[in-house]
């Protein structure tokens, strides 16, 4: 029985059978979302624990999928997936709320210095503002690296790919600070992001099309950048925090 055979007799006919056939097809998406989203993550976070969460998510989709609407599948499962295995993470509370201040303090200091300066500060000057030697800036981005990943596409949109329901700036909400996208309407939360994404050195760009849009792993970037896999995490961590200040600047 074909897929498209399968969703007819789930959606017209609420076949069980044809429900846990579908859910089958697509398990492997949910090994393969859990994966990506595991790279970052501290030890202590299973990858076992992630696809099991990762399942209840795909349920979700696969129950409340719209066959009518012209999207794929797909694509509506991962971010179900991404939102579940988030959503769990979030209550586990993952992150040491250390790790989550260095994170807030280094995204204010690329704020502060680009309000002073006009323009996007280099690393040594962070590093400087920070009081930091720049090797021990660089491993402060690897430190804050969990906090950073986080896919560009589900700031901007909603379940079915369209502009609207706005929501997971971060990897992990911190529920003490303001949503800058409570407070910047889509058209111009968009802008501010292009702008941002077109300001990022070459490196730092490449980085993130390769990691949220052509969805390869830290590593793979490493091999095809001939870079180390700790290196991308760090230039990862820096882009994502300079577009972070960006948003934070706009408030």
């Amino acid at each position: 029985m074909d897929l498209e055979t399968l969703w007819r007799e789930y959606k017209e006919h609420g076949s069980s059978t044809a429900r846990n056939k579908l859910l089958a097809e697509y398990t492997p998406l949910v090994r393969y979302t859990a994966q990506r989203m595991a790279v970052g993550l501290p030890k202590s976070v299973q990858l076992s624990d992630l696809v099991g969460t990762g399942v209840l998510g795909l349920i979700k989709a696969v129950e409340s999928f719209d066959t009518e609407r012209d999207v794929k599948f797909e694509t509506y499962a991962t971010h179900k997936i991404r939102g579940s295995i988030l959503d769990a993470l979030r209550e586990q509370d993952w992150v040491p709320r250390l790790v989550r201040q260095k994170a807030k303090m280094v995204k204010h200091a690329y704020a502060e210095l680009e309000r002073e300066i006009g323009r996007t500060p280099y690393d040594n000057e962070v590093a400087e503002h920070l009081n930091l030697k720049l090797v021990e800036f660089e491993e402060l981005l690897s430190e804050v690296a969990p906090t950073t990943i986080v896919s560009l596409n589900e700031i901007i949109t909603n379940n079915y790919g369209e502009s609207s329901d706005i929501s997971l700036i971060d990897t992990l909400e911190d529920n003490e600070a303001e949503n800058p996208l409570e407070r910047l309407g889509l058209e111009e939360t968009k802008k501010v992001l292009a702008e941002a994404l077109l300001a990022l050195p070459e490196n730092e760009r490449q980085v993130i099309a390769l990691y949220h849009y052509e969805e390869m792993t830290l590593k793979e970037i490493g091999a095809a950048m001939g870079l180390t896999e700790g290196r991308v995490s760090q230039i990862h961590s820096k882009a994502m925090l300079k577009l972070k200040a960006k948003l934070l600047l706009k408030m």
